[in-house]
């Protein structure tokens, strides 16, 4: 996840998992860090994705629920990400 910010506004580019290393037994994923962007949702303009890797798409889920923002990809991820319908 990358958040840029300019004035007022934040877009947020990407929003995946990580997978853990050999120091995280028994952790399955590894989620990003939401809390500056909790604190400032109501500058969160958007959720841009980028491709369609689980390290860059994996957390959309847990952060769109808690953001409450759009979400945004190339027409080609769109059916693969978004349940359409």
């Amino acid at each position: 996840m990358m958040a840029f910010e300019f004035d007022d506004d934040i877009i947020i580019v990407d929003c995946g998992i990580m997978f853990p290393d050999a120091e995280l037994l028994g952790v399955d994923i590894v989620i990003p860090d939401l809390s500056y962007v909790r604190a400032n949702r109501e500058r969160v303009r958007a959720i841009i994705l980028t491709h369609g890797h689980e390290d860059h798409i994996g957390g959309l889920p847990i952060c769109s629920k808690r953001l409450m923002c759009p979400s945004t990809a190339l027409p080609l991820l769109w059916p693969g990400v978004f349940q359409v319908g």
